[in-house]
């Protein structure tokens, strides 16, 4: 699997390109310093997973998110970070950030993730878990449109951290038919990313 890196210091860029290429079934494709660098290197290679420092010079890890996003919507992408910042967790995960890690996540979990957020998965450490979970308990909005029954169905195997292929094979779909149902709850509920869609199906529910 191909891994796309954005990190703007030298030494940690050098020792997580290392790391990806020790896994066997990855390969670091594309290093980059700087979200402008990413923007302009990145597509081209067309990675299955992009590792995206936050704290970046200039053009910040989170707008850069936005637009690779933009630009590749099949690429997964997980912030990688040293920071745990609430607010900064949430505007990650708006921006379209599909996984959430800290830079202290031991190599093997690392991999995990990487397998996982290509599994349809949405992988954060334990520490943004607890925020994300934080959050369930705010009030639900008023003004989210209506989903459909399947889609209803849908959004609460997603909430359960089933893949696409699991929610197609309980539902007795096709993981094509699934995908289309995710799309129209995105559009319905105005997010932009799996973990987005969870946390405010979640606020919705909430008593």
């Amino acid at each position: 699997m191909r891994v796309a890196f954005v990190e703007d210091q030298q030494k940690i860029r050098e020792s997580w390109t290392r790391l990806i290429n020790s896994f066997p079934d990855f390969k670091c494709e594309c290093a980059c310093s700087s979200g402008e660098d990413a923007i302009r290197l990145i597509p081209p290679i067309q990675p299955d997973v992009i590792l995206m420092d936050i704290m970046l010079p200039a053009m910040s890890g989170i707008e850069c998110t936005t637009r690779l996003k933009e630009l590749l919507p099949s690429a997964q992408v997980i912030i990688l970070t040293a920071l745990d910042d609430d607010e900064l967790v949430f505007r990650a995960l708006k921006a379209g950030a599909d996984g959430y890690l800290l830079k202290r996540t031991k190599p093997a979990e690392l991999r995990t993730a990487l397998l996982d957020v290509l599994h349809g998965g949405a992988p954060m450490t334990s520490a943004i878990a607890r925020r994300v979970v934080a959050s369930f308990r705010r009030p639900a909005r008023q003004d989210e449109a209506r989903l459909s029954a399947r889609e209803e169905e849908v959004l609460e195997l997603l909430s359960k951290g089933f893949s696409n292929k699991e929610i197609a094979d309980r539902l007795q779909l096709s993981v094509e038919t699934v995908r289309s149902y995710l799309k129209h709850i995105y559009e319905k509920m105005h997010v932009r990313s799996r973990t987005e869609a969870v946390i405010n199906y979640a606020n919705i529910k909430s008593p």
